[in-house]
C-alpha cells in the first residue's frame, strides 16, 4: 500500500489515480505525516461495501436469533382461533 502527501496528491491527481487503477493497490492519502484519507479503485471500495454490509446482516441475524421473540406455530394457530 502506497503512501502520498495530499499535497502531492493534488498535483499529480490523474498519475496517483492511474497508479491505483494499475496496481490495484490502495494509496494512503497523508496530511502532515498522518493518515487522512485512502484512495482506492472503484471495484475495492464496492467490495469492501458489501462485505461491510454482509457483516451487518449477519450480525442482524445472530442478534434476531438470540433475541427469539418467536411464538410456536401450534401457539399461534390457538390465538388466531383455528384449533
Amino acid at each position: 500500500m502506497g503512501e502520498i502527501a495530499v499535497s502531492q496528491a493534488r498535483e499529480n491527481l490523474a498519475e496517483v489515480i492511474e497508479s491505483t487503477q494499475r496496481s490495484g493497490e490502495p494509496i494512503v492519502l497523508t496530511r502532515h505525516g498522518r493518515p487522512v484519507a485512502v484512495l482506492l479503485e472503484h471495484a475495492a471500495f464496492e467490495r469492501l461495501v458489501a462485505a461491510a454490509d454482509e457483516a451487518s446482516d449477519r450480525a442482524a441475524l445472530a442478534q434476531a436469533r438470540a433475541d427469539d421473540d418467536s411464538v410456536p406455530w401450534e401457539q399461534v394457530k390457538v390465538d388466531l382461533g383455528l384449533v
